[in-house]
């Protein structure tokens, strides 16, 4: 087994089987609030590390271990084969090994440290940039070159069209990237005591996706941008509204101003967290999808969609940890969320992360068999109305 299978095969073990259900044409005009013919529903992320074997000892079978034999109602997205962000670096290198955690160099050259029992992904122990000086040398990992496109992109974007698929695209978050980078902290008092490293490096990032984008969007019909941000807690955002307006709107709204004057239709953030100081910022910026919407942070499904309306649509919304608790509680939750949520349209609801730990099978089963029940119960009503 090489490092980066060492490092990344947690993850990859944890991956559910997914099925499209729904064709590109109808799942855009769900989210863009243009038709509301039928309630989605989804597993946005699947089990956390050890939920399997828990179910497995609980008596699930194959095909409820990958989720497959559960009922959702969802799009495929079909990503091109493009890289918007980081290339190149070395190769991932191993450190140390314990019973309890990895460390290792990854390709940005940084420390991280892996939890084997409880995360699929490292924490960084040391960032590459604290200044300028130290972002002009590693600054070429993110220039434009022809390595970006890799070999057949375009007959593969071409593909996920022909299969119905949603053609999506990516590019580093706003703040995720410099995060990366330099480290959370860092990245907020940079903002304010050295702006013009935080504008070259989103003015690079942004010069560089816009000339791969442009390229691809010009050759196939991209429908969806999507950015990830994870940038708050459940306090809130990491930064604020003008922050997000002076860094952040500039490098979305080159992009975004590009693929929707050529038909892309959705912009999707994917952000952790209480993002409700943010949100106008956000849709300033072009944004139009967020998800997954964390209950625990204090983001509410219900009283989002009051506030914004068709202005934005979600992904996620129900409370993972609710599935923990009695099935009076999921109850509770699915007939507070779901009525409203299948009457407005612009929604897939699903849990709002990974399924956690001690979620018992049972409860699982209970939640997907009600929250149909629920789900087809409003769609009945919505197609009398």
């Amino acid at each position: 087994m090489d490092a980066h299978e060492r490092i990344h095969g947690s993850h990859a073990k944890l991956a559910i089987a997914r099925a499209m259900e729904v064709r590109r044409e109808e799942y855009l005009d769900h989210m863009t609030f243009r038709s509301n013919r039928r309630p989605l529903f989804t597993e946005i992320f699947g089990p956390l590390i050890g939920l399997k074997e828990e179910w497995a000892a609980q008596g699930a079978t194959p095909a409820e271990l990958d989720m497959s034999a559960f009922r959702y109602r969802r799009a495929m997205a079909g990503g091109v084969p493009v890289e918007t962000g980081w290339i190149g670096g070395g190769e991932e290198v191993i450190l140390q090994e314990t019973e309890d955690h990895l460390i290792y160099r990854d390709r940005m050259g940084r420390t991280m440290k892996l939890s084997k029992k409880a995360a699929t992904l490292g924490l960084p122990m040391d960032h590459p940039v604290k200044n300028m000086d130290d972002w002009r040398k590693i600054k070429h990992h993110y220039e434009f070159s022809e390595e970006r496109f890799r070999s057949g992109w375009e007959e593969v974007a071409k593909e996920h069209l022909r299969a119905g698929r949603v053609v999506t695209v990516h590019i580093p978050g706003g703040y995720d990237e410099p995060r990366l980078l330099m480290g959370d902290a860092e990245v907020c008092i940079a903002v304010y005591e050295q702006p013009e490293l935080i504008h070259d490096i989103l003015d690079t990032i942004g010069q560089t996706a816009f000339r791969v984008l442009e390229r691809v969007s010009a050759a196939v019909q991209v429908d969806e941008l999507d950015v990830h941000e994870d940038m708050a807690g459940r306090s809130g955002p990491m930064i604020g509204p003008r922050t997000v307006a002076e860094f952040i709107k500039p490098y979305y709204r080159r992009i975004w101003d590009l693929l929707e004057s050529r038909g892309a239709r959705l912009f999707n953030q994917d952000s952790d967290g209480n993002m409700e100081a943010v949100i106008p910022a956000f849709l300033d910026a072009g944004l139009n999808v967020m998800h997954p919407i964390e209950p625990a942070a204090g983001m509410d499904l219900v009283k989002l969609r009051e506030q914004y309306g068709a202005r934005l649509a979600y992904v996620g919304g129900l409370d993972k940890h609710v599935i923990r608790q009695s099935q009076t509680e999921i109850v509770a939750e699915l007939e507070y969320k779901i009525p409203p949520m299948v009457r407005t349209g612009g929604c897939v609801l699903g849990l709002d992360h990974r399924i956690p730990n001690g979620t018992p099978l049972a409860n699982y089963r209970f939640y997907v068999r009600k929250a149909w029940e629920i789900l087809d119960r409003e769609a009945a009503k919505l197609g009398a109305s």
